[in-house]
């Protein structure tokens, strides 16, 4: 597979500590997946393999990174995946120099189960769906004092439900009687006139 100008162009820009580093990951790649094709997403170095992402390679002010795209069912058998979370520092960690990288064969190993993972089909699992917080329930004592105001009554159920919630948190939050039963008039007073808890803050 020919090589992308644009990686050229990409690693020519890059810091002169960083070159000679982009270039070596970049070979290991060819070497181990030669029909890997080279792409600039998200405005870093990424390479494909049958329209999967294989590994990505990135060059930053002060270091490089180099990540796997399917490094959480990769097995790491030489524990080399660094734990950085949701940074830029790549499965490699932080690299400065070609020190820091495991030997070629190691990495060659890698690159090799990474393109038998897609060429088995192997794909990410689900992430998980977001938990969607249901609205909280009215607090029987809102209600009672909320049902005495019939335009409060028809304005907060024509809040949207996260308008709702700022009210009925404001409330249930108050550490005292006293705090809530004054929270309780206001939020009443507020709501029959239309407005919502933040009212005071949304610019006009």
């Amino acid at each position: 597979m020919p090589k992308n100008k644009k990686i050229d162009d990409y690693i020519a820009r890059s810091q002169p500590f960083a070159q000679p580093i982009l270039n070596h990951l970049r070979k290991l790649v060819h070497a181990a997946c030669p029909d890997v094709e080279e792409k600039i997403k998200w405005s870093f170095a990424c390479f494909d393999y049958k329209d999967s992402i294989l590994c990505t390679l990135a060059s930053f002010k002060q270091h490089c990174s180099f990540g796997f795209w399917k490094a959480p069912i990769m097995s790491d058998s030489h524990k080399i995946f660094k734990s950085v979370g949701e940074t830029s520092m790549g499965h490699l960690g932080r690299i400065t120099s070609l020190k820091d990288l495991p030997s070629d064969k190691i990495l060659i190993q890698y690159i090799k189960e990474a393109v038998k993972l897609t060429d088995e089909g192997v794909k990410l699992p689900s992430r998980p769906k977001a938990i969607v917080n249901k609205e909280p329930e009215l607090p029987a004592y809102f209600k009672k004092v909320l049902n005495k105001n019939k335009r409060a009554v028809k304005v907060f159920k024509e809040f949207s439900p996260s308008k709702r919630r700022e009210y009925i948190e404001w409330i249930t939050e108050a550490k005292t009687e006293d705090t809530r039963n004054r929270r309780l008039s206001i939020s009443v007073k507020w709501i029959s006139e239309g407005k919502t808890r933040n009212w005071k803050y949304i610019k006009k």
